[in-house]
Formats: structure tokens, sequence, C-alpha cells
């Protein structure tokens, strides 16, 4: 297979920091966290800046997303040094879109003030649940007075462009606990909702207490119900989805989100951080320690890297395409990465159009909603087309 050529100033390109810490750990995260001590902080802010200030950025950055753990963990001094290093590295250009996640505990006035001063322009406020036994089945620590607080922060100190992250598929949760999470966060007035079915992340506390048989797995018809209320609902109270998990008022789609699914360019950094540019895929250590050691040596140190051809990028690109509500417009693709669908493609193709998965509009190939549930089961099938 001939490695990838593309023009890369045709591409998005994005930057994603990955901030390693968290309070606690919630019972359903599988992904890198540390506990927040301030030497680690500070080492960590200091290997930022050292990672920051040694990136050439091949052109202007389109988005910038904060993720973790919890960025929102940092104190406010703390969040203005990083902002000005992503800035300094950006050639002070604030990006057209600026994410941060954050805890609803974490939402503070100084914070918001700091965000606003950089040109943060996006806020994601993990809630999960607006009940407190659904939150506890978590291992969340926040409380719903905490919750209120962050939106009454939000709202007050204007910024309306911000997400309210939902789980559904809890142990213990109903269909009518689901619905009044979701009139509540209807009510709370985000610019955008995210709606996440309930992963058992192997050897998380949820995935531990499964294998104990102390919690039971809700089965794919309850899933189905979970989704097809949140869609009714969603867009009911104005929120048009844009792919399988979100929602977003006019205007207010998570661009940054929406260039990964399209095979854009990003680079990542931070411990954990995934990267896709030049015709590569690579992950930063999944270990602060680790990943500083790569930075101070100058010879970095990756957890995984993968060099990307036409196939692999076209195979990723129906995947997360078809989760989208745009389609694939399978024409551009084939523009984009000639010849690179697997031989098994169009009778597949076919056969999802067959089975009322799909649906043809010209060139675009959708997802029907009996599709959009089934949306796991038809990536791993296009995995394994040959």
């Amino acid at each position: 297979m001939e490695k990838l050529q593309e023009k890369a100033d045709s591409l998005k390109l994005g930057l994603y920091v990955h901030v390693p810490f968290c309070a606690r750990s919630c019972d359903f995260c599988h992904f890198y966290q540390e506990p927040p001590k301030r030497a680690d902080l500070e080492a960590y802010l200091e290997g930022m800046e050292l990672a920051l200030e040694r990136t050439e950025l091949p052109r202007p950055l389109d988005t910038v997303f904060w993720g973790g753990g919890t960025p929102g963990l940092l104190a406010a001094v703390d969040l203005e040094r990083l902002g000005k290093a992503v800035l300094k590295a950006n050639g002070g250009l604030v990006p057209a879109e600026w994410s941060v996640e954050m805890a609803p505990a974490t939402v503070k006035a100084d914070k918001l003030k700091v965000f606003k001063d950089l040109g943060v322009s996006r806020v994601s406020v993990g809630v999960q649940s607006f009940q407190g036994p659904l939150l506890e089945a978590l291992g969340r620590i926040h409380s719903l007075e905490q919750v209120k607080r962050a939106v009454d922060l939000l709202h007050g100190s204007g910024m309306k462009n911000f997400n309210l992250d939902l789980i559904f598929a809890i142990p213990g949760q109903s269909l009518q606990m689901w619905e009044a999470d979701l009139e509540q966060a209807i009510a709370a007035d985000p610019a955008h909702i995210s709606t996440y079915c309930l992963t058992f992340e192997e050897d998380t506390a949820l995935w531990l207490r499964l294998q104990r048989g102390q919690v039971r797995k809700t089965s794919d018809d309850e899933e189905a119900a979970y989704f097809e209320l949140a869609w009714e609902k969603l867009a009911k109270g104005g929120y048009a989805q844009y792919e399988v998990s979100n929602f977003a008022r006019q205007g207010q789609a998570c661009m940054h989100n929406l260039n990964t699914w399209r095979m854009q360019e990003w680079l990542g950094i931070g411990p954990s951080a995934s990267s896709q540019m030049d015709g590569r895929r690579w992950t930063e250590p999944h270990s602060l320690e680790e990943w500083l050691d790569g930075l101070k040596s100058g010879k970095p140190r990756y957890a995984d890297e993968t060099t990307l051809n036409a196939e692999i990028l076209a195979q990723d690109l129906l995947i997360f395409g078809l989760r989208m509500n745009e389609g694939v417009d399978l024409e551009g693709l084939e523009k984009r990465f000639p010849e690179a669908l697997p031989e098994e493609w169009p009778d597949f193709c076919h056969s999802l159009i067959e089975e009322n998965l799909a649906c043809r509009k010209e060139s675009v190939l959708l997802l029907t909603e009996k599709g959009r549930l089934l949306a796991d089961r038809i990536a791993q099938e296009i995995l394994e087309l040959e």
C-alpha cells in the first residue's frame, strides 16, 4: 500500500491538550489520569510549556480542545499559564473554536474570566446525571447543587456556548429517570448536549462490579429505547442531532470533533494525547514521568505509532462519517482516496441499503435511524471488510 500523499494545507488543524489530573477516578473511566499533587502539576506545566515552545505548527490552528482528566481542576493562574503557552505556539492567534472540559465543581468565576481573556469559546461540563443515586453509581463526586451553580456561572459569565455531557444505561437507571435527566439538561439551556451510552471498560471499577455480578449490563433493546427517547426529547427541545451521541443548537456543533471525524489533522500534546499529522498517527506515553523524560531527553517515546495510508483513512472516514448525520460523500471520498475502498465495499453498501440501515441521497450515504442504533456493529463490519 502506498503511503498517503495529500496536500496538508487543505486540511483543518486542531490541537488537543491532555490534562491528566483528576480529584478522583470515576468508576467508568479508563483514561490516563493522576491525582493532583502540586509537584506533578508544576512538572506538567513546565513540560507543556517546553513541548509547545518546540512545536512548529505548519499553519494556524483552527481548533483547540483541552481534555482529560479534568482540565478545570487547574487553578486559574495555571490555566492562564497553559493558555498563554498555547497562544504563543499559535503565533498569538486565537483559534476559531477553543474548548475546555470541566467537572461541575471546578467551574469558578475566576477561571471563566481567564477563559474569556484567553479567547476560550466553549466549555464542556461532565454532568453525567442530575440524580444523586446515579452519580453515586458512576463514582462521581459532584453534587446537584454544584451542577446548578456551574450552569448559573456559565450563563452569568456570558459563556453561552457550553455543553453538558449525559450518560445513560447506568445500573439502577430507568427510562423515566433518563427522561428526567434530559428534561433538566434542556432546562439548563446549553448550546450543546452529548448523550453517551455507558460502556464497561476493562479493569475499571464498574467493569469489576459487572464481572462479580453486582451490576447488570443493559440489553440491546433497552439501549435502543434510551437512544430513541433522547433523540425525540432533544429534537423537541431545539437540539439538532449531528452525530449519534451529539446534539446542538443551530451553528453550535463542536468543530474540533467534526474535524477529527472528518479525518483532518490534529496534534496532541500531553501524556496519552494522540496525534494525526503528516501521514502518521501516534500516542504519547500513558505516564507523566515517561512523557517528561522523553521531552527532557529530546527523544520522544510513543505508546504506539502508525504510518497512515489511503486505505486506513478511507476506512476511518467511513466509520466516523456514517456516525454523523451528514453521512459520507462517496464521490468525495473516492476523489480524496482513489481506489482505497475495500473490494467488498460495494456489496456491503448495497446490503446496508437493502436492510434499511442506510440510504443514498445522490452521492451521499447516510445511516437511517435504524442504522444509527446499530452504528457500532456497522463499524465493526467495515473493519472486517477486505
